[in-house]
């Protein structure tokens, strides 16, 4: 690994961040107060330039989200050739600033780069109540496990690279091929603010967002970090409908990157496919937050979930006593 023999940084305010899988740091200054910090940017996954600016910029705001705090600050991070023209780049950071807006935050500044490869992103401040954020340490045997977005983006997105007619007339979709790109461009510009701020009121017991590592990767940093066990139910899990009859052809790279760190954690039930398993390795971007919650509340916080917005939002599983840091896939 990179960081191999790199010693971490230790102080007594850091609180979070260096943990297995923390999705960002967060310093105390008070005992009521901290700060949250994370930064995320990438290559472009949509043509228009303005959409791309507002996907990059709710992807880098969901890790503060998925912590139950408030973004506050943000600042640009932009690679781009200036052969391209200043109006892509302008239209890039207007859809990064009119998603901040959204999100009730600032852009401060921010720092540019010549690059032939696009590429953007946010540095991320938020603010957080210590003794109130959601890390993913928290989930408990019993807990329902909640997740707000459909799986699928990655594999769809590298089909579209492939052969645009693909995704109208292989995959056992019933809309036209621009109706499903509007779909998860809707969904990758979704705010996960409406079910950070669900969780929130329910008091959920953990929780992570579902980005590049898959939501097998996430889902096992939550199982690690919180010493239980998950047990997931593929036909409850949202996803693109017959996203798993391209899975592992089309999810090069990450996916099968994903799954070789996952598989020696995972137990796939008899009647669960290869193509089902790849799906839940898919890699991300803007996906939603995976929440483990008391069972006796979860019925409430889905309906919520639904009213807010998030209405694909979909009780998934439930955590156990079984192995600790490992999850079980059923049909």
């Amino acid at each position: 690994m990179a960081l191999e023999g790199i010693a971490p940084f230790s102080d007594p305010n850091l609180i979070y961040g260096s943990g297995f899988g923390d999705d960002a740091g967060v310093y105390k200054i008070t005992e009521d107060l901290a700060i949250v910090q994370t930064v995320d940017f990438f290559t472009p996954i949509v043509a228009d330039p303005y959409t791309f600016g507002k996907i990059a910029a709710a992807n880098a705001l969901s890790d503060v989200y998925a912590m139950g705090a408030r973004p506050l600050t943000a600042m640009n991070i932009i690679a781009i050739s200036c052969s391209i023209g200043m109006d892509v780049a302008r239209e890039i950071l207007r859809g990064g600033a009119d998603k901040v807006r959204e999100a009730g935050a600032l852009i401060i500044g921010g720092h540019s780069v010549d690059d032939n490869v696009p590429k953007y992103g946010l540095a991320v401040t938020g603010l957080v109540d210590p003794r109130k954020m959601i890390t993913n340490r928290g989930a408990k045997p019993g807990d329902a496990l909640i997740l707000t977005k459909k799986l699928g983006v990655g594999i769809l997105n590298n089909i579209a690279r492939h052969d645009h007619s693909v995704i109208a007339s292989t995959l056992n979709i019933h809309h036209p091929e621009q109706a499903l790109r509007d779909e998860m461009e809707t969904a990758m510009m979704r705010l996960n603010r409406h079910a950070s701020e669900t969780m929130l009121e329910f008091s959920a017991h953990a929780c992570t967002d579902v980005t590049g590592f898959g939501f097998l990767g996430h889902a096992r940093n939550i199982a690690e970090a919180s010493g239980v066990r998950l047990v997931v139910e593929y036909s409850r899990v949202p996803r693109y409908d017959g996203v798993e009859t391209h899975s592992k052809s089309d999810s090069k790279g990450g996916g099968q990157r994903n799954y070789k760190g996952v598989k020696d954690y995972i137990e796939v039930a008899k009647g669960v496919t290869q193509g089902q398993v790849d799906v839940l390795c898919d890699p991300q971007t803007s996906g939603g937050l995976f929440i483990a919650v008391a069972p006796d509340r979860a019925d409430a916080m889905l309906a919520r979930l639904h009213e807010g917005g998030d209405t694909v939002s979909a009780v998934v599983g439930w955590a156990d006593n079984g192995k600790p840091g490992t999850i079980l896939i059923n049909p």
